[in-house]
């Protein structure tokens, strides 16, 4: 018999706990018990808010996003407004304004004041700090479109979805040319969200000693704005699609950085990279890819590098402590919804990192984890 065999008969003490344990929570008359009882009444409460945040979650999002349409936080900007003031602004029903103003309070997005007044809370003044998560807001009306029956997406039964129109890079099986308007509307968002990270990983990247830095799948060029600024001895080098390399030369050209960054416009699916980098990145590009894709990708870096040639992977991760829905509820069905891709492990990234010949790996502290992490190796 098998270790697996020997496993399903004779189940272990742990998993004998678990499954009373189960019965027992599942009952409704232990839950009444739990709820009233002192020991347990804390953890019974913070379990029932915890199951209804759950169950109210696209809720709780609607509201956010109905906030970032309609401009409440940049309206409140300036200081507290009336609720009067807000509808009339809004233009919305005063009932109606003061239903979503109450909401968004209790999401701790905006305070009332004890004179009735309404004023930005901390969350509602991040977002007028970072723009760039207002445009994803924005950007989720989509996933929450192609998330409207997620059975069918798990069992491939949902037909093509908005997600997969959108980042059209992302249909493995298409090695056909991409023009330009397929590539503005992503392009320009894939910018306003690298631009929350590119500091994190320059901060946390060791670039001592490095001549040359080129950024596969750069998009328009936010990382490497803010690489020249870091390191202005650094020379610069750009590869994505040839209409995404366009809008980013044109970029990097307004921002006076023309010369210092050469821009390649290929795939990397087809077409070896270009060799003469000592330091090749990829910012949040090797989850968008499929195993088979990913693992090719990794080898085509490792063989565009010099010896001791290093190699920057910079993403979210899954698993990541404290963070873990992140990575795998988020960027798991996110990915899903868009056709290509999934979030991975450290452990996973290091395991592909050392089939495609990599050694040295290990992973640097960033600032924020849960949006960005960074694992390095050398060929």
């Amino acid at each position: 018999m098998t270790e697996i065999g020997r496993a399903q008969r004779h189940p272990g003490w742990r998993e004998r706990w678990l499954v009373l344990r189960n019965r027992l929570v599942a009952s409704p008359r232990f839950q009444r018990w739990a709820a009233g009882f002192l020991l347990t009444r804390r953890t019974a409460h913070r379990n029932t808010r915890a199951l209804f945040d759950l169950c109210a979650g696209f809720v709780y999002a609607q509201v956010l996003f109905a906030c970032v349409r309609l401009d409440v936080f940049g309206l409140l900007r300036d200081g507290p407004l009336p609720s009067e003031t807000i509808a009339r602004r809004l233009g919305l029903p005063p009932e109606r304004c003061l239903t979503l103003l109450r909401a968004a309070v209790s999401l701790s997005l905006i305070a009332r004041l004890p004179d009735g007044r309404f004023v930005l809370a901390d969350l509602g003044a991040a977002l007028i700090g970072n723009p760039s998560i207002a445009l994803m807001i924005e950007h989720h009306a989509m996933l929450y479109a192609d998330l409207a029956d997620p059975v069918a997406l798990l069992r491939g039964e949902a037909g093509p979805t908005r997600l997969a129109g959108y980042w059209p890079y992302a249909d493995d099986g298409s090695t056909a040319p991409i023009g330009p308007d397929s590539v503005a509307a992503y392009s320009g968002l894939m910018a306003a969200s690298q631009a929350l990270i590119a500091g994190d990983v320059l901060d946390a990247l060791p670039l001592a000693g490095r001549a040359c830095l080129m950024d596969v799948g750069g998009g328009e060029g936010v990382f490497l704005t803010h690489t020249a600024r870091h390191h202005p001895n650094l020379s610069l080098r750009l590869l994505d699609l040839p209409p995404v390399a366009e809008r980013a030369a044109a970029r990097l050209a307004a921002e006076g950085l023309g010369d210092r960054v050469v821009c390649f416009g290929q795939s990397f699916v087809d077409t070896p990279l270009p060799m003469g980098a000592d330091i090749i990145t990829l910012v949040r590009v090797v989850h968008d890819h499929d195993d088979a894709r990913a693992l090719a990708l990794l080898r085509a870096v490792h063989a565009a590098l010099p010896p001791g040639g290093g190699l920057a992977i910079a993403e979210p991760l899954a698993g990541t402590a404290g963070a873990e829905p992140v990575g795998d509820a988020y960027f798991g069905f996110y990915l899903l919804a868009m056709g290509s891709g999934r979030p991975r492990t450290a452990e996973e990234i290091s395991a592909m990192l050392t089939q495609a010949g990599f050694t040295g790996i290990r992973e640097h502290p960033t600032r924020r984890p849960l949006l960005v992490r960074l694992i390095t190796a050398s060929r």
